[in-house]
């Protein structure tokens, strides 16, 4: 008998579990499940066989020792310690010496770097060559035999106190430098007000400047403002304050210095290392930048009357920025992990108060060199977050 009208359909089959295995995203998903099933299992044998091991050999696990006295002197402390006080603050003692280094180091890292990659395409041939053998030379020897260099070769073998170096009320020997340290007086506020106001206001116009110029091309001399709000500004209001500054300087006494501000051969010699090494790879680092401008952006400088300064300033390091940041960000980090090399000249940073006395004292690597490793971690995560902001702020917009 004929069918008429629409066709009977055939009933829909209930896919089966094979069925839904040769799906590919249910296999993507499947493989993952297993994979953090496996990892997890790993991570609960490693984490379970160590405190059996720990057990074993009577060896206490915990973070209890947190809280106990630490009775032992820290040479350099930018809090409050002493040695009463606990391990706890021994860690903090020395992650504010990690970050003076790190923050200390990449500023004057970055200056020397650009001032070196610069000078290194220089027409002048003296120039030019100087710098060359600087980046050849400190790229190729080890970080740690130039801190060795500078520790022991250099300061070490400075003048004791009684034959110091001064210069202007800064004193250099062989225990350190000893710089005049501001004691503010009454009525500082408000030049430090002003200061405040004029970097904020200083933003504000660069922002202003830089809208404009996008819809314009008009240029505003926002160096000249910035320099007037910054400086000009707070300096006058300092002296119509009437000076509300002091100076304490450093003065010999018996054997040694005493006042101003005391900054240890340890801390000088990591930072010269850090900063002239560092600073040997940002240099070629910004010399390849700058190259990877085409030349035609520099013709066209040229060609509207720009000079070499400005068609530096204004054209080819805003474009060889976006080539420089992605690089440079690595050399930041790689300088935060090589401060730990602090352990070697003895300055006490987190490595070598924390990873070093405390794991001595107390016995419990597992949790030390933990929470160690957490702190470099974040640090270096941080510093990527920033850079790659910053990253993205330089980079073409699509229009």
């Amino acid at each position: 008998m004929a069918v008429t009208g629409i066709a009977a359909r055939a009933p829909r089959r209930t896919p089966s579990l094979l069925d839904l295995l040769y799906r590919p995203e249910v296999r993507q998903v499947l493989f993952q499940i297993v994979l953090l099933v496996a990892l997890a299992a790993l991570f609960w044998m490693i984490i379970s066989n160590t405190a059996a091991n720990l057990r074993r050999q009577n060896i206490a696990s915990g973070f209890g020792f947190w809280n106990t006295t630490a009775g032992f002197d820290i040479s350099q402390t930018l809090i409050p310690y002493t040695n009463t006080s606990t391990y706890g603050r021994v860690f903090w003692v020395g992650l504010t010496n990690t970050l003076l280094v790190a923050a200390i180091g990449v500023v004057f890292a970055t200056i020397v770097g650009f001032m070196m990659g610069i000078a290194r395409l220089s027409t002048n041939w003296l120039i030019a060559r100087l710098a060359t053998v600087y980046v050849e030379t400190i790229r190729n020897i080890p970080l740690l035999l130039q801190l060795f260099v500078w520790y022991f070769a250099v300061l070490k073998n400075l003048p004791p106190p009684r034959q110091s170096l001064e210069l202007m009320g800064v004193v250099l020997n062989l225990r350190g430098l000893y710089l005049p340290e501001p004691l503010p007086q009454a009525g500082f506020e408000v030049p430090l007000a002003v200061l405040a106001l004029g970097v904020l206001a200083s933003i504000g116009i660069a922002i202003w400047a830089r809208r404009r110029q996008r819809l314009t091309g008009a240029q505003f001399h926002t160096g000249l403002a910035a320099f007037a709000l910054i400086v000009l500004a707070p300096v006058a209001t300092f002296f119509l304050a009437g000076a509300p500054l002091e100076f304490e300087y450093p003065t010999l006494r018996g054997f040694n210095y005493t006042g101003g501000i005391v900054v240890l051969p340890e801390l000088l010699a990591l930072l010269l290392g850090l900063v002239i090494y560092t600073g040997a790879f940002i240099a070629e680092i910004v010399r390849a930048g700058i190259q990877g401008v085409p030349k035609g952006q520099k013709e066209a400088a040229n060609a509207i009357g720009l000079s070499a300064g400005q068609t530096l300033r204004l054209v080819v390091i805003p474009q060889a920025m976006r080539i420089i940041i992605p690089p440079l960000t690595s050399n930041y980090l790689n300088l935060i992990k090589n401060s730990s090399l602090a352990v070697a000249i003895a300055y006490p940073d987190l490595v070598s108060v924390f990873a070093g006395t405390v794991l001595n004292q107390t016995g419990q690597a597992v949790e030390v060199i933990l929470i160690t490793m957490l702190v470099y971690l974040t640090l270096s995560l941080f510093t990527s977050l920033l850079m790659n902001w910053f990253n993205a702020r330089m980079a073409l917009v699509e229009r």
